[in-house]
């Protein structure tokens, strides 16, 4: 046997266990796991610092910013972006709400005036979107929280669409609505809308919190671990599919965001069958 073919099949018989694995629990579980093992010392000192960082920024504020929905806003040196992403956060149908802006240490640009907009900057840059989110969820108080990218846009009835959906008796923990996905120019390149389902997420990357309004719980927070844009799955992932372990989370088929695709970016990649990371 030629010696290329011999080491094609000590390949193939070297990746049956893996092959295996991934049948029996889903590719993006496994990957997860092997995050929490070797990015784990990242996510002590990114925690603590979190920590710190909530208590500053809260006797800064003093009363915590409170209502009926509180908008989680993240960002780092995108002013423009950030300003557009604010207006349609502020210019949702749902009124009672508060809108968060948490700078991850690069300085915050002018922003629109208004009452129910609260923005603050970290100390110093942590490069974790999730410690940055999770600040800004310890620094509210509502009874749900959304998130908005400083690069993405809602559609004004954005809010209106989940809370129709939450607040009724019987209704989810959690909704997350279609994406509209565009590209650069302002064209859009596809919309992204599949059903829940916990045991399909192990296998193909759908979620994107941009799109996700969920109840306030316990369970409501971003990993801490450092996520270069190499590391998958994302941070999104990782909340919705750990929220849906004890609470119900349903899709709202509607698009209501605007949802950027940056070459620079990491995206989803959907052909209405397969998407991927």
């Amino acid at each position: 046997m030629p010696p290329d073919d011999r080491e094609d099949i000590m390949h193939r018989i070297a990746r049956v266990p893996w092959e295996l694995l991934k049948r029996a629990f889903g590719w993006l579980v496994l990957f997860e796991a092997r995050n929490k093992v070797l990015l784990a010392p990242s996510a002590v000192g990114l925690r603590r610092f979190e920590d710190a960082e909530t208590t500053r920024l809260a006797a800064v504020l003093g009363s915590p910013p409170a209502a009926r929905v509180a908008t989680v806003i993240a960002t780092h040196r995108r002013p423009e972006a950030l300003r557009a992403a604010v207006r349609s956060a502020l210019g949702q149908t749902v009124a009672d709400q508060v809108v968060i802006v948490v700078d991850d240490g690069a300085g915050l640009p002018e922003l629109p005036s208004d009452p129910r907009l609260f923005a603050v900057s970290l100390a110093r840059n942590t490069a974790t979107a999730g410690v940055v989110r999770n600040v800004g969820i310890r620094l509210t108080r509502s009874r749900y929280v959304a998130f908005l990218d400083d690069d993405n846009l809602w559609e004004p009835d954005h809010l209106e669409q989940a809370l129709a959906v939450l607040e009724p008796p019987g209704g989810p923990d959690a909704v997350y609505t279609a994406l509209r996905r565009v590209l650069p120019d302002g064209s859009e390149r596809d919309v992204l809308s599949v059903p829940f389902d916990r045991r399909r997420s192990a296998r193909e990357a759908f979620l994107d919190t941009n799109a996700f309004v969920a109840r306030r719980t316990r369970s409501l927070y971003f990993s801490r671990l450092r996520r270069t844009p190499e590391v998958l799955p994302r941070e999104d992932w990782e909340l919705v599919r750990r929220y849906a372990r004890r609470h119900e989370v349903r899709h709202v088929p509607r698009p209501t965001v605007r949802y950027l695709v940056n070459p620079e970016s990491f995206y989803t990649v959907w052909d209405g069958q397969t998407p991927t990371g």
